[in-house]
């Protein structure tokens, strides 16, 4: 599945809705999905980093899942690809 998989390169990012910074968000098969930010207010935008999040399929953020409980920040291009595997990895969505 790994080959398959989406990394941070498959990221299309936009202006953030709030107004500042920048923000991609990717939903994948299993029915999760990653909201990855990088915004003046962002763990680790203002050093050029990323803040990603898990969300489901309304784009509400997941709390609870083995990959986090919470937003992960201070993260590299290929921390975020990390997080997705790990994202892409979890359990369908029931």
């Amino acid at each position: 599945m790994k080959n398959n998989m989406k990394t941070f390169k498959d990221l299309v990012f936009k202006p953030h809705p709030l107004g500042s910074g920048i923000q991609a968000v990717m939903h994948f098969e299993n029915g999760y999905g990653v909201s990855a930010v990088q915004t003046p207010y962002s763990y680790g935008g203002k050093i050029g980093l990323y803040e990603i999040a898990i969300i489901d399929s309304d784009g509400q953020v997941v709390y609870d899942t083995p990959v986090a409980d919470g937003v992960i920040g201070y993260l590299r291009e290929e921390d975020v690809t990390v997080g997705m595997e790990r994202i892409q990895l979890l359990q369908s969505v029931q």
